[in-house]
């Protein structure tokens, strides 16, 4: 594989990874707007249960990684992937740049944990109080 088909298929992969990121991301944040939402405008599709548990699943596991210090592997895998690629870091290409801004924002760890406690705490509580339905 020569250089540039080196950068063209670990770029490409990076970008995929990072835009499976963001849906992540918008999934677990967009998703508890829509559960909180759907219970003030009654909507029963926010009641099923494999979203219900796939959302809170997924922060329950974000959680975890941020209380356990760790980054996230995808974090890590796309970063593997842009220097297997020879790019630095999240500036190359425009996904990987318009994702660094959106995803990567620095901050003390603390901070995150707080972010994430909290809003586990809600993803919990709505999930108590406005439990999922079969």
């Amino acid at each position: 594989m020569d250089g540039y088909d080196r950068v063209m298929t670990y770029g490409f992969w990076a970008d995929v990874v990072g835009v499976l990121h963001a849906a992540i991301v918008l999934f677990v944040v967009g998703g508890q707007a829509l559960i909180l939402a759907g219970w003030w405008r009654k909507w029963a599709w926010t009641r099923n249960v494999l979203f219900r548990r796939a959302h809170l699943g997924l922060i329950l596991i974000i959680m975890s990684i941020a209380v356990l210090g760790e980054w996230c592997p995808l974090t890590i895998w796309e970063s593997e992937l842009r220097q297997l690629a020879g790019q630095q870091g999240y500036t190359q290409g425009m996904i990987a740049t318009w994702l660094e801004r959106l995803l990567y924002y620095q901050a003390p760890l603390w901070v995150f944990i707080g972010a994430y406690a909290l809003f586990t705490l809600v993803a919990v509580w709505s999930y108590w109080r406005y439990p999922p339905r079969r």
